[in-house]
């Protein structure tokens, strides 16, 4: 059969040709050409002699690439980023109810990727921006992913040298200043696909409670997301947002009035709270009234709700900075990408059957 081999040598060799001259499989030829201790000594000098009488050649281009592709298994970590933590909390990291889920996507997608990450606080005393600065390069770090930003959708303007400087991607919310490109779960899907899905259950008098400051903080996505569901409803079904939440805490009477007012027959919300202050008024759940989370978590898996996949936008964070770690792309960009992450509707006890 070689014979014909050298009749026609125009044609090109693969190892399957190989494989198939040499009566194994592709993954033994590949060993065996690399001399892989794997393979006996018999059996690659049997397939390198083979090979040679085909006249089979190496792609340099693609052996340079899988070697290099082996080379980065071995030696897992190839360069670190930053995971700045901007909460007003050190320890937000650890003990905030919703930040830990961004930051495990983020460590677990640039584990994946071979990065390393290093974690600094944006409100250290003992920091500002030279020192985080002179830090970042010192350390060779590439990029940073910015999380935990809960308040307000704007950086501090003294670490305009941070911004400037590495390739920075905000997870969470989009911020407003600097203008940084974003991962975050898509607030206004989240919230009319809870309303739809309260709807299918039933419910003809959604109502929303929710902070008036998150709600700036994602640009009233949220309300966007409700009132566009709303806008199936009959007039006299289209209730009015309750946000004076953090009121709330101190005097139930916004709230008792509110809930007297608008008549709710379902609630959609960010907080556990609301429960409590339904059942200091006599009313059961689900019996008398549905509630519905807007960010479903996994401490309360008995709540009916809206699953944001923080950590899917921890992920898409890491990927959106290598990104502009591969491609040069440093500073405020002038035109910030946003990549938004859907929610899943998660089934509980908060609501009636269908």
């Amino acid at each position: 059969m070689l014979l014909g081999w050298r009749l026609s040598r125009m044609k090109r060799i693969t190892m399957t040709d190989i494989a198939r001259e040499a009566g194994v499989s592709k993954n033994t030829v590949s060993l065996a050409l690399r001399n892989d201790p794997q393979i006996s000594e018999a059996t690659r000098t049997r397939i390198q002699g083979i090979a040679r009488e085909m006249g089979y050649q190496l792609n340099p281009i693609v052996s340079n690439l899988m070697a290099q592709l082996r080379s980065s298994r071995q030696s897992p970590t190839t360069a670190t980023l930053a995971l700045i933590n901007a909460n007003e909390n050190e320890h937000a990291f650890e003990e905030h109810p919703t930040i830990p889920r961004y930051v495990s996507g983020c460590r677990k997608r640039s584990q994946h990727l071979g990065y390393s990450m290093d974690t600094f606080w944006l409100n250290d005393p003992d920091l500002d921006a030279s020192r985080l600065h002179r830090i970042l390069v010192s350390r060779g770090i590439r990029g940073a992913v910015i999380v935990g930003l809960m308040n307000s959708n704007r950086l501090p303007e003294s670490y305009n040298l941070i911004w400037n400087s590495f390739p920075c991607i905000v997870t969470g919310v989009r911020t407003r200043s600097p203008a940084l490109s974003f991962a975050s779960t898509d607030h206004h899907i989240i919230a009319l696909r809870a309303f739809e899905n309260a709807r299918a259950l039933g419910y003809k008098r959604p109502g929303l409670v929710l902070d008036q400051t998150i709600d700036d903080l994602v640009e009233g996505r949220f309300t966007a997301g409700y009132r566009i569901g709303q806008s199936a409803l009959p007039d006299d079904q289209r209730l009015n947002p309750f946000y004076e939440v953090s009121a709330v805490a101190h005097d139930r009477a916004p709230f008792q009035a509110w809930y007297q007012r608008e008549k709710p027959d379902v609630i959609f919300t960010l907080y556990n709270g609301v429960r409590t202050w339904l059942e200091e008024m006599g009313l059961a759940i689900p019996r008398d009234i549905g509630l519905i989370q807007l960010e479903w978590r996994h401490d309360r898996p008995e709540w009916a709700g809206m699953d944001q996949h923080n950590d899917l936008s921890g992920e898409a964070a890491v990927d959106m900075v290598i990104s502009m770690i591969h491609g040069n792309e440093n500073g405020v960009p002038p035109f910030p990408r946003a990549t938004l992450i859907s929610g899943s509707w998660v089934e509980g006890k908060t609501v009636r059957p269908q």
